[in-house]
């Protein structure tokens, strides 16, 4: 019996394999079928029904608010005035148009930054030296648009600098932020154009407020943050997370021309307050006094025999006939303040002065010979930078 049963076993076995190899050898795909139809049939699989809201932590909206307000910016010059700018003494002869290429069919130089539009009229915000001696500057909308640019007037020694385009059904300008709002440890993101590839977002955080003394401009009071900012981010928008605009993209600090974590960008009051004088009057008027200042050392102290507490600058130099000198600045004097603000180095003075109208007239307190001294005198207008 047993043997019986194990020989009707071995036989259906043996169908079934012969089966099987016959349907895996001519109808493939009728066990391919089977298989999947069975493992669909038994899963159940869940999609997400949302698929319009951001992800929780996303900055999609503040993008989205500010991104098509932000311009790609090209700009041309003509290579025989670029080498004539950098070298005014060079002159164009034979020698110099074989060796140098000072011919009139010389290729024009490009370069490219970013911009912001900050108004329905057209009005664009960039760095000055995104568009520097530049011959033609064209913008490129986030639309794929193209359009010729004026410049409405820029400030060097801000780096700053307002253009504007004739076009209709532009995006909708950015929000202006305020500079009260943006605190160290906020979350910001810097969009621009780097290295040519398009429009791009980082992120970061805002790493330091006013920072100066970095040496890029002549006024400076810079957001610090170490959202990535690249070669072609300069002139781009630094936003917060509700996409207002807080900052100007201007420069980073770096040893092999790419972000390394430390990009600085010019807040939000100064840019709103430098492209009103710009869109005003086309330029940037600041007072002026005509000295030479230097900061107070432990050596000055000393050698002018003043106590070690004492706060100000030393006039090194005061400019012959210059408001300074018609008021009675001697050098060698040590300013204390200006209209009852104390000075506390050669920066402060700078931009204390640089606020007041050319016309009007300040106090002064001084130290002359060790002797207290008060002065007025008329401000006058600071000269264009060469």
């Amino acid at each position: 019996m047993l043997n019986r049963l194990w020989l009707l076993f071995a036989q259906a076995v043996t169908i079934l394999i012969a089966v099987w190899f016959v349907l895996i050898t001519l109808k493939p795909e009728w066990l391919a079928s089977t298989n999947v139809t069975t493992i669909v049939d038994s899963v159940t699989l869940k999609e997400s029904d949302d698929v319009s809201s951001p992800n929780p932590g996303s900055y999609h909206e503040a993008v989205k608010k500010s991104m098509p307000a932000v311009v790609n910016i090209f700009t041309s010059k003509n290579a025989k005035q670029a080498i004539a700018r950098k070298d005014k003494n060079k002159k164009s002869d034979t020698f110099n148009q074989f060796f140098f290429g000072d011919s009139p069919d010389a290729e024009p130089i490009s370069s490219l930054g970013s911009g912001v539009i900050v108004s329905p009229e057209g009005l664009i915000l960039t760095n000055h030296h995104v568009i520097n001696d530049a011959d033609q500057i064209e913008i490129a909308l986030s639309d794929g648009r193209k359009f010729k640019a004026k410049t409405i007037g820029s400030d060097p020694e801000t780096d700053i600098a307002v253009l504007k385009i004739d076009a209709s059904n532009l995006p909708t300008p950015i929000t202006l932020g305020k500079i009260d709002s943006v605190h160290i440890g906020d979350v910001v993101l810097a969009i621009g154009n780097p290295f040519g590839v398009g429009e791009t977002v980082t992120s970061g955080i805002v790493s330091a407020m006013g920072r100066d003394r970095v040496g890029i401009n002549t006024f400076e009071n810079f957001i610090q943050t170490d959202a990535a900012i690249n070669p072609g981010n300069s002139g781009g928008a630094l936003i917060d997370t509700r996409g207002n605009l807080i900052g100007i993209n201007t420069a980073i600090f770096s040893n092999n021309g790419g972000s390394m974590g430390i990009g600085f960008a010019i807040p939000i009051n100064l840019v709103k307050q430098i492209m009103e004088a710009i869109i005003k009057n086309g330029s940037v008027t600041r007072g002026w006094i005509g000295v030479e200042p230097q900061n107070l050392t432990p050596e000055l102290l000393e050698s002018l025999g003043l106590s070690k507490d004492t706060h100000g600058v030393v006039l090194s130099g005061v400019l012959d006939q210059g408001p300074a000198d018609r008021g009675g600045i001697k050098p060698g004097d040590v300013l204390l303040s200006v209209n009852n603000q104390n000075i506390d180095d050669v920066r402060s003075l700078l931009n204390l002065i640089a606020q007041e109208k050319p016309g009007d007239e300040v106090d002064l307190k001084i130290i002359r010979k060790s002797k207290p001294l008060d002065l007025k005198l008329r401000v006058g207008k600071r000269p264009s930078p060469k």
